[in-house]
């Protein structure tokens, strides 16, 4: 390590290169001595891109964050847009960050997020259990929250029990933004609102509210007004509360099913989905304490039915 703490290297980087050379000048571990290379990139950032296989060390893809480096030694980190057959092996699943500790992924709507009794195979749950196991046999993913079969956008995934039952029990602190779009039917009279409620569920498995306190799990919900037409609104959603179902029973309650949810009140089937999207996700990272921010745009589908 030099006088200003970085480790000694020669990088090689033309303007259109697809990758960045390193030349190891003395002993050092893989993470260190990226993460002092290249200059700008966080020590997140550059997890995430010996997560996903992006890193090579003498021509070997290399996803240890420990792996000890020797003098002599060629590292190379690759910046192709396509990350690595890992990923493109993921059917309805984008992977959006990926680190030692988290998965955050964008789901797309009509993939589940872990199996049922029906469908096993085909969720995000059981595709990202097998693309972290490319790497290391041992590996898993567990699940965080969850989004509905027909929901899609933001959602993250812990590496270990321990980061799952770290983040699960200080939910309401490591979680600092978590905000859907949701497209309901009507127009809003209000341009902003607030519901609360106690929310149950029947015997056919159907969520409802209860106004009586602690008749049930509070639920308490928060809603914008983002554009507003004759038939229908697009609603920012933000939740205080985290329960089954909570969006849509609470727009049923209020008059405003969200479009293509015919299991709680929408008469509509406009966008062939249901109207509901994970926009925000922002949480404080479980190791380093750095909030992180994940955004996934709103459906263009969504906007469709404003169009005149």
């Amino acid at each position: 390590m030099n006088k200003k703490g970085r480790f000694p290297a020669q990088a090689t980087e033309g303007k259109k290169a697809s990758a960045t050379e390193l030349v190891v000048e003395q002993p050092a571990e893989l993470l260190d001595f990226v993460l002092a290379s290249l200059a700008g990139r966080s020590r997140n950032s550059v997890k995430s891109i010996l997560a996903r296989g992006q890193i090579t060390v003498d021509g070997r893809t290399v996803t240890k964050y420990d792996h000890p480096l020797k003098p002599g030694q060629q590292v190379a980190v690759s910046w192709a847009k396509v990350i690595g057959e890992r990923e493109s092996q993921l059917a309805g699943l984008s992977i959006l960050h990926e680190d030692e500790d988290v998965i955050v992924v964008h789901k797309e709507a009509g993939l589940l997020s872990i199996a049922t009794a029906q469908e096993k195979d085909m969720t995000a749950y059981r595709q990202l259990m097998e693309h972290v196991r490319r790497s290391d046999p041992r590996a898993r993913v567990f699940i965080l929250h969850r989004l509905d079969r027909d929901t899609s956008g933001v959602m993250m995934f812990a590496k270990s029990e321990r980061v799952q039952q770290q983040l699960q029990n200080d939910w309401q602190d490591a979680v600092q933004e978590r905000t859907y779009v949701a497209l309901v039917e009507g127009a809003v009279r209000s341009p902003e609102g607030t519901v609360k409620s106690w929310l149950k569920e029947n015997k056919a498995m159907v969520m409802y509210s209860s106004q009586k306190p602690d008749d049930g799990q509070l639920a308490i919900t928060h809603y914008k007004a983002l554009k507003t037409g004759k038939d229908y609104s697009l609603l920012e959603v933000r939740l205080e509360t985290g329960r089954k179902n909570q969006i849509r029973v609470h727009m049923k309650d209020i008059g405003h099913p969200v479009v293509g949810d015919k299991k709680y009140g929408s008469r509509s089937g406009a966008i062939g989905r249901l109207g509901l999207h994970a926009h925000v996700l922002a949480f404080r990272h479980p190791r380093s304490g750095e909030v992180m921010r994940f955004e996934s745009k709103v459906p263009p589908v969504f906007m469709r039915v404003f169009k005149e």
